[in-house]
């Protein structure tokens, strides 16, 4: 898969070298800037680049986006959780053992990231976002399972009974076990869809969220956290997953390598605090 490089620019910016459209010519592609950039040190600013991009969006300054990347340890609390009573003692039972507490930007429950997880945040620019929710919830959980499927899963869309933040777009394998969540955030003019596949070390997911759920007084089975290492046997390349991955995007999309500009870093720097748990 080859995948042209540019700046990170503003929609527009990116000229569509496609050749014109004949009668037998292949539909042309939707052009999405691929970001492979991530902050694993930075948990809370990792997070606020996702804000700023979304924002962004939202505003009309830059064009679709995916950010994939590998990310630190840390929590990332949705709304419901911190609306609970036990939301500050389930921060603290979070960095206890080592991981950063975020409140997400995306909705759902308490999730995990850590380096053996692969992150990704979609963004999408769109007037109607909100009327475009269910149809890219199904898209991203379709891209996810055909990657895994490639990979040699067994695998299949849905809820597993008793899975940690639960939602109808969980990617599981054999129905038992979840590998992949995903949330969902929209605003004026665009969507964040966010998400996080287990690839290895699922006793890092299980561990942290035995007393994290517990805090938060949530219900769930900690044996259905899955990875696609316990479903294959042996710890897996985290860049040869995200291979598969953008490969899976590339079928779908014209993806072009782009970085990070200023401006998006600079409002990450301040919506940062918005992002960080008590």
């Amino acid at each position: 898969m080859r995948l042209r490089r540019c700046n990170f620019k503003p929609p527009g910016s990116i000229p569509d070298r496609s050749p014109p459209r004949g009668r037998y010519d292949a539909p042309v592609l939707r052009p999405i800037t691929l970001i492979r950039r991530s902050f694993p040190y930075q948990p809370v600013f990792d997070t606020a680049v996702s804000h700023a991009l979304l924002r962004r969006a939202g505003r009309g300054e830059i064009g679709e986006t995916l950010r994939i990347s590998t990310p630190g340890r840390m929590v990332a609390f949705g709304r419901q959780d911190m609306a609970s009573p036990g939301y500050e003692d389930a921060a603290v039972q979070a960095r206890q053992r080592g991981f950063a507490a975020i409140e997400r930007l995306a909705g759902g429950r308490a999730a995990v990231f850590h380096p053996g997880t692969i992150a990704f945040a979609w963004t999408v620019p769109e007037m109607e976002a909100r009327a475009g929710i269910t149809t890219r919830f199904k898209e991203i959980a379709n891209i996810v399972a055909g990657a895994l499927d490639k990979l040699g899963l067994d695998v299949h869309v849905g809820e597993v009974r008793g899975e940690y933040c639960p939602g109808a777009y969980s990617v599981n394998a054999r129905h038992q076990k979840k590998l992949m969540g995903v949330g969902q955030r929209v605003i004026r003019g665009a969507a964040h869809v966010g998400g996080v596949i287990v690839v290895n070390d699922s006793a890092a997911v299980r561990n942290v969220l035995v007393p994290v759920y517990g805090s938060l007084g949530v219900p769930w089975e900690p044996v259905t956290v899955g990875s696609i290492e316990d479903e294959l046997g042996a710890p897996r390349d985290i860049s040869k997953v995200v291979d598969v991955v953008i490969e899976e995007f590339a079928d779908r999309f014209r993806l072009v390598e782009g970085l990070l500009d200023p401006e998006t870093l600079a409002e990450a720097e301040a919506l940062a605090p918005d992002h960080a748990s008590p």
